[in-house]
C-alpha cells in the first residue's frame, strides 16, 4: 500500500495506515438539494463496514460517487490511493459493485448475465467459462438457464453476488444485498461475506435489516446526507446504553435531527 499512498500528499494528517477508502468532505448536490453533505469516513483494508440509514439518507449516492457513477460536487474520495476524479480506470479494476436495483438484466438468464459482467470487467473468456462451471456446482443448470426475472429472489441475489465477484475485486460494495429475501437466505449471504473477509477482501454493506449491522466490524449511520454515528457496534451500544441495534439506530437518527 505504501507506494500507492505516495500519490497523495504524505503530510495529510487525515490518512491513516491500512486505509483503503478515504472520503474527505464528500458532497453531492442535485440542484438545490444536498444528498450527501460534506461527509468524512474511511474504510480499513480487510474490514466489513455496515452502512446504515433511512431511505434517502445518502447511502447509494455515496457509493455511486465512490465508483465514479455519479460526479462528485465537491470533496474527494481516494480508493487504494487513487483519486476517483482523476484515476477512475485504475479504481474500477479494484471494485466490485452489487447495486440495489440494477445488478442483473432480467431478460437474460444467469449464464448470460455472468458472461456480460465478465466481458465488461475485462475477464478472459477462459475465466468466464470456468466461473460458469463453478456456479453450476452451486445452482442447478435448469435454474441458471431461466430468465433472471423468473428465478427465486434468493438465487437471484446469489447470481448477482457471483457476477459482482467475477473479476476478483479487492473492494466489494454491496447495496442492500439481502433486501426482499428470507432470514435463511440472509444468513447464507452473510456467511459468504465472512468467507470473503477471510480471503482479505474489504466489504461495504448497506442494509435496512438492523440485526445485520451487528455482523459488521464497524458501522456508519448516515441521516440527511451526514454521518450521525460511527464505530464498532458493541462499543457504540455500550457507550450509548442502547439495549439493541434498533434502539441505537433510532436514537442516532432522532438525535441527529435535533441538532
Amino acid at each position: 500500500m505504501r507506494e500507492v499512498w505516495e500519490m497523495i500528499d504524505p503530510s495529510s494528517s487525515y490518512l491513516e495506515k491500512n486505509d483503503i477508502v478515504v472520503a474527505r468532505q464528500l458532497t453531492k448536490r442535485f440542484g438545490r438539494f444536498t444528498a450527501v453533505d460534506a461527509v468524512d469516513f474511511r474504510i480499513k483494508q480487510g474490514e466489513i463496514l455496515g452502512f446504515l440509514g433511512p431511505n434517502g439518507a445518502g447511502k447509494t449516492t455515496t457509493i455511486k460517487m465512490m465508483t465514479g457513477l455519479l460526479r462528485i460536487t465537491s470533496g474527494n474520495v481516494w480508493v487504494r490511493g487513487y483519486d476517483v476524479t482523476k484515476n477512475l480506470k485504475q479504481i474500477k479494476k479494484s471494485i466490485g459493485y452489487m447495486s440495489q436495483k440494477f445488478s442483473l438484466y432480467p431478460l437474460l438468464n444467469a449464464y448470460e448475465n455472468i458472461e456480460f459482467c465478465g466481458g465488461v470487467s475485462g475477464v478472459s473468456r477462459k475465466t468466464i467459462k470456468e466461473k460458469k462451471e463453478l456456479i453450476t456446482k452451486e445452482i442447478p443448470r435448469e435454474i441458471l438457464t431461466q430468465k433472471v426475472r423468473d428465478i427465486p429472489p434468493g438465487i437471484r441475489q446469489r447470481v448477482a453476488l457471483f457476477s459482482c465477484l467475477i473479476s476478483d475485486p479487492e473492494i466489494i460494495l454491496l447495496d442492500e444485498p439481502t433486501s426482499g429475501v428470507d432470514p435463511e437466505v440472509r444468513r447464507e449471504f452473510w456467511a459468504k461475506i465472512y468467507d470473503l473477509k477471510k480471503k482479505g477482501k474489504t466489504i461495504l454493506v448497506t442494509t435496512h435489516n438492523l440485526d445485520e449491522a451487528e455482523y459488521a466490524d464497524r458501522i456508519l449511520i448516515i441521516h440527511n446526507g451526514r454521518i450521525a454515528l460511527e464505530g464498532e457496534p458493541s462499543e457504540l451500544m455500550r457507550a450509548e446504553k442502547a439495549e439493541s441495534m434498533e434502539r441505537l439506530f433510532r436514537e442516532a437518527v432522532t438525535g441527529h435531527e435535533a441538532n
